[in-house]
């Protein structure tokens, strides 16, 4: 390249126009940087743009799950229910947009391809898949945690000659009443999208390889003045929200499972599982340290699970016996028990019987049973935090491409933030951060606040670029390693996304920070005060 530090198209790069994309874009741009957001999708949302599928609805609260910077935006807007379904989170990310005038520095469907780092120049050149170039100091990669799907790994797929929907890219307006439906994958939107359908197909087939404890959302409207109470008190539920572990204040009960009786741990899980969502989770304060503790909780649950199904058969299937309650992504939804009970729908359990083939008209199992559909559902999960850049050909300092450095050592940065080797490339809310274990949207603020404290930093004391020290980074690897070690959530079965199991051949090294956003923010606190220790600033 040519041109100059002086010369370049814009200061910041922001890969993403979902919550992280859309935050740093306001901030940073109010703050004097030229900043030039690309996305790939028509319209701002990010991963609530993609997900569309029935059903689709978040797990956090909806007065938590939206931005606390602006006083006006959040005393504007009013959510409708107790957890936000994707339309309404949609609407909500579409109106921050339109009121702070983001669009206009936004380039949509706009897919990146690659990136690469001019060391004579300090500076980003990215391209676009339809040729466009640009050229910028950073490259924040706003990408998300789940926002590339996984290859579809079932035997003899190809074979079937009849409709197939994958839920993060579900077709606007699609109507399946009426058809004969599979559905592969009964994780979180699994868990979302069989409900969902099993009210309208015709027939539902659901193809379980792992069954998941499943918490009920108990997802009600909004009461009558409860979102006046709630908007009155958004200053404190704001510190509140920060000051949690999970970036979301739950009444977790500091009792340990086993220091109340039979009697009281009983009406406790009860009282929770009436209460629904993820404070479920605080019943007590050792589910996640303590295997004895997961076991009571765990054996609660499956009790659950043989009062809500009818079929004894299916409710032993549905029954998870293979990892701790949480060890996997908890999932929360609605009447997901339940829907076994329908006469349209049923279980096909291939640990059981294993799946053989499909066919062109459905599938077989290994005991020569065979299933006919029209349409086949696949909510078989993503290639968690690490799809969305290997995917993309990014080369830092000497060429050395990203892709390769993570497929052969695995996903490793510095506080979650930036990886050695690649100057001035700032990761939001992705692995090595508390990300995916906590309110996303508490990460995500957490995240754009250091990153804009930093650029300040940087302009004021003249600096041109920060790079992750490697030997900074392998401490901070092995930390996340050693936390997580703590606790039960490494016991997540042989196909945790977390550690990336789910995906074959790709390096297993647990990728969230368990220990949450307070002692993450003391963390990237503490760097920036000691001058970014664990970085290099040249």
């Amino acid at each position: 390249m040519s041109a100059t530090p002086s010369h370049t198209d814009y200061d910041v790069l922001v890969v993403g126009a979902g919550f992280s994309g859309l935050y740093l874009l306001h901030r940073l741009r109010s703050e004097g940087h030229r900043v030039r957001v690309v996305e790939r999708a028509p319209e701002v949302g990010g991963t609530w743009y993609w997900n569309r599928y029935p059903g689709a609805r978040c797990d956090v609260e909806s007065v938590d799950y939206s931005y606390s910077w602006d006083e006006d935006l959040q005393q504007e807007w009013d959510w409708t229910e107790k957890y936000p379904a994707q339309h309404d989170i949609l609407a909500y990310l579409t109106h921050v947009a339109d009121r702070f005038d983001l669009r206009k520095d936004i380039d949509f469907e706009t897919t990146l391809t690659g990136a690469e780092w001019d060391e004579s120049t300090s500076v980003w050149t990215a391209t676009a898949s339809d040729g466009r170039r640009y050229r910028a100091r950073f490259l924040l990669m706003a990408v998300g945690c789940l926002s590339v799907p996984k290859d579809i790994d079932l035997p003899g797929f190809d074979a079937f000659t009849g409709r197939v929907l994958r839920t993060y890219d579900w077709p606007e307006g699609e109507d399946l009443a009426g058809h004969r439906v599979g559905v592969v994958g009964t994780g979180s939107t699994g868990a979302q999208v069989i409900p969902a359908l099993a009210k309208t197909v015709a027939d539902l087939t659901v193809v379980q390889r792992t069954p998941n404890f499943v918490i009920p959302t108990r997802n009600r409207p909004l009461n009558d003045g409860e979102l006046d109470e709630i908007k009155a008190d958004y200053p404190d539920r704001r510190v509140r929200n920060r000051t949690h572990p999970a970036g979301v204040f739950r009444d977790d009960n500091p009792k340990t499972t086993f220091e109340v009786d039979d009697a009281e741990r009983e009406a406790t899980f009860q009282e929770r599982w009436d209460g629904g969502g993820i404070n479920f989770l605080g019943s007590f304060a050792d589910l996640m340290f303590d295997q004895a503790a997961n076991d009571a909780v765990a054996e609660f649950v499956h009790a659950k699970i043989d009062e809500t199904v009818d079929d004894p058969t299916t409710a032993d299937a549905l029954k998870p016996m293979s990892y701790p309650l949480g060890a996997k992504r908890p999932v929360v939804a609605t009447d997901y028990y339940e829907t076994y009970n329908r006469d349209n729908v049923r279980l096909v359990d291939v640990k059981t019987t294993p799946l053989d083939t499909f066919t062109p008209t459905g599938f077989r199992l290994a005991d020569g049973t065979e299933y006919q559909v029209d349409t086949m559902v696949l909510a078989t999960g993503f290639d968690a935090f690490t799809g969305a850049f290997t995917t993309v050909d990014i080369r830092g300092t000497g060429g050395r491409r990203l892709s390769d450095i993570w497929n052969q050592d695995g996903a490793k940065t510095h506080l979650g933030l930036g990886a050695a080797g690649f100057p001035n490339m700032i990761i939001v809310a992705g692995v090595g951060s508390p990300s995916v274990l906590a309110n996303m949207i508490t990460a995500i603020e957490q995240h754009v606040e250091w990153i804009s404290r930093l650029l300040d930093t940087m302009r004021s004391e003249g600096y041109t670029t920060i790079e992750a020290q490697e030997d900074a980074q392998e401490a901070w690897v092995q930390t996340v390693e050693e936390v997580a070690g703590m606790t039960l959530w490494p016991n997540g079965d042989s196909g945790s996304w977390y550690r990336g199991a789910n995906i074959d051949g790709k390096v297993q090294i647990f990728m969230p920070y368990a220990a949450g956003v307070v002692e993450y923010g003391a963390a990237i606190d503490k760097s920036a005060a000691n001058g970014y220790e664990g970085f290099i600033l040249s």
